[in-house]
């Protein structure tokens, strides 16, 4: 069997479309059929609307179909030239079976196929035929249904609603000039002409309504003439989402604009000096002298990146043997920025020589032995304004 090319479908462009529908499924068919009388091939395009088979049939083939359709001898003839004019007559009756006028007097009935993908009986008074055609794939199937189909209709489709006069009482020349004009027309410009031919509204809401009906839609569209210019503005209650402007975002607060007064400060811990506390009797020099021992702990956690806990812990000192301690605490006056190292207190001399050197020995006889705990770094004091 000969594949369906491009040829064979220009071949049928010329030819009417008839149809047939199967007794048994109830399932319409179209048929497109052309014959060739210098080859004596013969080609079918058979259509349900959703897919498009075709079938190319030889010389040989077909004479081999009909002779076992209609179940007569497989072997030709004994003269060639008898055996081509015998071909030749069939070939010529099947084409007028697939006319207009003689495609109406034949049945059709759908068989298993063995050849192809559709088996497909037509039966007359006294002989039988059968198509065993093959499905052209998808693409193919478009294009053809497209060109052979689609578009003619809706060329004609615009010519009937087009014109002001019924194109069933036209005359046969008066129609042709119609057509001709008309797809003239379709022919130079495809896509001009596909727009005139579906935007009006009748014809749209027409094709509406015969589309609803065929799919058994409760409720049919209405057919109008005008359909009108709705109304395309945006609407001014439109809620819009507010602008930022550049003063707002200024003004928007983030952390960084937070004051250090504002973050929170851990609760004060005493402090340990490792200095002996001055006497009460030098007056106001202690208030000038006062002991600082490390930074605020907000301070010291922005400065070295670990939390006050850890710092306090690291700097505290545990308390030495024989020697008192004494609390200073931070003036609130004193900003974070303004904050000096500290620096220790002088040791006041004692006035007792024998207690101090007996102090000392204690403390390097606990240190041998381990009981006591290194002393952390000593911090300076800071000192306050020059006295006149």
């Amino acid at each position: 069997m000969e594949s369906f090319t491009e040829d064979h479908s220009k071949a049928l462009l010329a030819k009417e479309w008839l149809v047939k529908v199967d007794s048994q499924t109830s399932t319409p068919y179209l048929f497109k059929f052309a014959c060739s009388s210098v080859d004596l091939t013969a080609c079918i395009l058979v259509t349900d609307t959703k897919t498009a088979l075709a079938e190319v049939l030889t010389s040989n083939q077909f004479a081999r179909r009909w002779r076992m359709c209609n179940k007569l001898s497989i072997s030709p003839l004994p003269d060639p030239d008898e055996e081509e004019s015998w071909r030749d007559r069939h070939l010529t009756l099947l084409s007028r079976a697939h006319s207009l006028g003689g495609f109406q007097e034949l049945t059709l009935d759908a068989g298993k196929p063995t050849l192809g993908d559709l088996a497909l009986e037509l039966e007359c008074n006294n002989w039988k035929w059968r198509w065993e055609p093959t499905f052209l794939g998808p693409k193919v199937s478009a294009e053809i249904l497209s060109k052979h189909l689609i578009m003619p209709l809706i060329s004609v489709n615009h010519l009937a609603f087009s014109s002001s006069d019924v194109l069933g009482d036209l005359a046969p020349g008066d129609l042709e000039k119609a057509t001709d004009k008309v797809g003239r027309t379709a022919r130079r410009t495809v896509d001009t002409h596909i727009k005139n031919a579906l935007s009006k509204p009748r014809v749209a809401t027409t094709l509406r309504r015969m589309t609803a009906m065929f799919n058994f839609l409760p409720e049919l569209p209405e057919i109008i003439t005008d359909a009108g210019t709705p109304d395309l503005r945006v609407p001014t209650a439109e809620i819009r989402s507010p602008k930022i402007t550049a003063q707002d975002s200024e003004h928007k607060p983030n952390d960084y604009d937070m004051e250090p007064s504002q973050e929170p400060t851990p609760p004060k811990i005493p402090q340990q000096e490792d200095s002996a506390t001055e006497s009460e009797d030098e007056g106001a020099a202690p208030k000038q002298r006062t002991l600082l021992a490390s930074p605020t702990p907000s301070h010291h956690h922005r400065v070295s990146g670990q939390p006050p806990s850890a710092s306090l812990s690291k700097d505290a000192s545990p308390a030495l043997p024989g020697r008192s301690r004494s609390r200073t605490e931070v003036p609130a006056s004193e900003s974070d920025s303004s904050l000096r190292p500290n620096k220790k207190l002088k040791h006041p001399e004692s006035s007792d020589n024998g207690d101090s050197e007996e102090e000392r020995k204690k403390r390097a006889a606990a240190i041998k032995s381990g009981a006591a705990a290194k002393r952390g770094t000593r911090q300076p004091l800071k000192r306050g304004g020059k006295r006149f």
